[in-house]
């Protein structure tokens, strides 16, 4: 397995972020003085954007926003891609597979299929785009992608997350949710290459292998994380019960996951949390009785790039691919709307890894 992230080049800190966004969300001092302490609170110190900070006054309408997104997303898929590509020494026409996802933007013919023509990939090579899954998509796609090379083991897959969550912050808006938005998730993307056990006996890749997966769905959370989609865009559902459905779901699908190979929590050496933010993170600590500093890759993923969304879990493997030793577990999870979980049990192989 191989992973790359891929960033735009305009990075900023939180506190000239607060500065530009203010008079763009809100005229009330009173939600002004709401949103620059939720911004100075949410455990982001820098985050890159994809454009100039000052051009986001002049953002007309969503046209132009996903136009945008195609365009910019495109080039850092490419970036991504290419860089996990090379990574694993793998050429763009033995890919057999893509899984593309984003919830930032739309696009038809979508970014996975303008990759293909840009990479060189083979005519006949299988697509399959994703939409709605939001911050959990990059645990999904990665899950989903092993479930591919399940069937397919001879073959090569490709998971490609593009999110440029600033496209999507609303104007003039200064409830809660986009204010909290505003301050928390930035944009990048990031690109998983993986092979089959066929494939992988031939050409042996470093990196972990995947364990086990788990999907779940939890009851009666529809309203608690997504979108409402309109003239103007994206306008994000955020509601503060992510914490409580962590406490009330999280620990048993952890449990549940970990049991069916003898482990127990004890025995992960290796926490990839999706970094939805500080309470989100602690909520995650909470119920599996951990210490905060268990997910010390998460918070310094948040602290340096914000909630990237499904990219955002993604980047963090390639930060951690090589690292871990030989033999060492790791647990990659995320939540995403619906409310849903994904679950991703990864292992380091004693003989330096072999993609699975």
């Amino acid at each position: 397995m191989a992973a790359a992230p891929a960033v735009p080049a305009h990075r900023y800190t939180q506190a000239e972020i607060t500065r530009v966004l203010e008079p763009l969300l809100t005229h009330d001092p009173a939600r002004a003085a709401l949103l620059r302490r939720i911004h100075a609170s949410a455990g982001v110190e820098t985050r890159n954007l994809v454009m100039e900070l000052d051009r986001y006054a002049s953002l007309a309408s969503f046209q132009e926003a996903n136009d945008l997104f195609i365009r910019a997303g495109t080039d850092l898929a490419e970036r991504a891609t290419r860089d996990a590509l090379d990574a694993a020494g793998i050429r763009p026409d033995e890919v057999d597979f893509v899984l593309f996802t984003s919830v930032t933007g739309v696009a038809a013919p979508s970014i996975d299929a303008q990759l293909a023509a840009r990479l060189g990939m083979r005519s006949d090579v299988k697509r399959l785009p994703s939409f709605g899954l939001g911050c959990v998509a990059g645990a999904a796609g990665l899950a989903r992608v092993h479930d591919y090379l399940i069937g397919h083991p001879h073959d090569v897959a490709l998971l490609v997350s593009v999110e440029l969550c600033s496209l999507t912050v609303q104007r003039d808006d200064d409830s809660t949710a986009n204010i909290v938005a505003s301050g928390l998730f930035g944009d990048g993307a990031a690109a998983v290459v993986a092979v089959g056990d066929a494939y992988a006996s031939r050409h042996a890749l470093a990196g972990p292998d995947v364990v086990e997966t788990r999907s779940s769905l939890y009851p009666q959370t529809e309203d608690v994380i997504g979108w409402d989609i309109g003239g103007s865009g994206f306008r994000i559902v955020l509601s503060a019960g992510v914490p409580e459905v962590i406490g009330r779901h999280f620990a048993a699908d952890v449990h549940t996951v970990l049991g069916a190979h003898g482990l127990t929590v004890a025995d992960v050496d290796v926490w990839l949390a999706h970094p939805g933010g500080p309470k989100v993170l602690q909520a995650f600590a909470a119920a599996l009785d951990l210490a905060d500093a268990a997910f010390e890759p998460s918070w310094r993923a948040l602290a340096a790039s914000g909630n990237q969304s499904s990219a955002a879990v993604l980047g963090m493997l390639a930060d951690t691919m090589r690292s871990p030793a030989p033999g060492a577990n790791g647990l990659l999870f995320a939540l995403g709307p619906g409310v849903s979980a994904e679950l991703v049990l990864l292992r380091w192989a004693p003989d330096a890894g072999v993609a699975a």
